[in-house]
């Protein structure tokens, strides 16, 4: 299975300014881990040293937080968007 990975403005450089890629995978872990072998540098940013998303990292699959669903482990079908937002903070 394909999904379609949105990327944030601020890891464009990784994915050569691409603002969406293409990743093999059934779930959510899968579709990132496509991601970090097909432009590598991701797991890095997305992910701390535990293996687990960072606090600041946001991951969507269509308009659901995985973090709501089942995290790493959230299906995604055949041609569904998975969106990677990082928080933005400031005040």
């Amino acid at each position: 299975m394909s999904a379609i990975v949105r990327i944030p403005t601020q890891l464009r450089s990784l994915s050569g300014g691409e603002a969406e890629v293409r990743a093999e995978g059934s779930t959510v872990g899968e579709v990132l881990g496509a991601l970090e072998a097909a432009h590598p540098g991701f797991r890095e940013r997305l992910f701390d040293t535990t293996g687990s998303l960072r606090r600041f990292v946001n991951v969507f699959v269509a308009d659901e937080d995985v973090r709501f669903v089942k995290g790493l482990d959230t299906p995604v079908a055949d041609g569904q968007t998975v969106s990677i937002i990082p928080a933005v903070a400031g005040g």
